[in-house]
């Protein structure tokens, strides 16, 4: 059986880490330099990084922050967040960035998908999708930080960015963000069954038994989470932590 990949997500609202709850309510968790640092002692195998108010703002990513993390950072990054052409890809790669996200300009710019993947490699390139459901129960791809309702059927598009060649994608639960409810499982089961490209689970991991009851059921190999991994007990006070590896390989061997 594959490694099971448990992936820290960071969310990045200016120079500030913050954690929503439905896309909303940011709160203030911390410096992303000393997280990096933390996570780095508890040896984490990897780390998404998402500034999530870079495309909403109409501005590029912020590379001198990025790069400080980067040079932090003794595991593999990705990020994500107002990257809209090859030459904001190829910078933030060059500052040590291994996979970028795309996530508003994979909707608008499928071209875009098509060449990165083509000059940098399908493991290089992550897209992202938020997904909301509606009161009738339909599912919808939501882009600009869950801003705007693009009326997508997730799936379609999902097999969409399987087609231009994706190495991933990153699924992510706008309903279930920061409520550590469980991940959506019934909508990850039909997901998984139809693309072949290895999908990372987000929105709504409160423990690592949510993360066993989708690999059970949807088969998923990868999960990302952030309010497990910078919260701790019911008054959610700010604690960086992450499982050891005994726990890990306890529950997923």
């Amino acid at each position: 059986m594959l490694k099971t990949r448990i992936i820290p997500c960071l969310l990045l609202r200016g120079r500030g880490l913050y954690k929503t709850v439905k896309f909303k309510d940011p709160t203030y968790v911390g410096d992303p330099v000393n997280a990096v640092k933390i996570f780095n002692e508890k040896e984490v195998d990897e780390l998404i990084l998402l500034d999530i108010t870079a495309t909403q703002e109409k501005r590029e990513p912020n590379f001198e922050l990025i790069e400080d993390i980067a040079s932090e950072c003794f595991m593999p990054l990705s990020y994500g967040g107002g990257v809209a052409s090859m030459e904001h890809m190829r910078r933030l790669y060059r500052l040590g960035v291994e996979k970028i996200s795309l996530n508003a300009a994979a909707f608008t710019n499928r071209r875009l998908v098509q060449e990165s993947c083509a000059a940098f490699g399908s493991s290089s390139v992550i897209a992202s999708i938020d997904v909301k459901k509606t009161f009738l129960g339909k599912y919808e791809v939501w882009i600009n930080g869950g801003k705007t309702n693009t009326k997508e059927d997730p799936i379609r598009y999902a097999e969409d960015l399987s087609k231009a060649g994706v190495g991933e994608i990153l699924v992510n639960s706008v309903d279930r963000d920061g409520t550590m409810s469980g991940y959506d499982v019934a909508f990850l089961e039909k997901m998984s069954a139809a693309v072949d490209t290895p999908i990372i689970a987000c929105g709504g991991a409160g423990n690592l038994q949510h993360m066993r009851e989708a690999v059970d059921k949807a088969h998923v190999p990868a999960f990302a989470a952030g309010s497990m991994f910078v919260f701790h007990g019911k008054h959610r006070a700010v604690l960086i932590n992450y499982p050891s590896q005994k726990e890990l390989d306890q529950l997923f061997s």
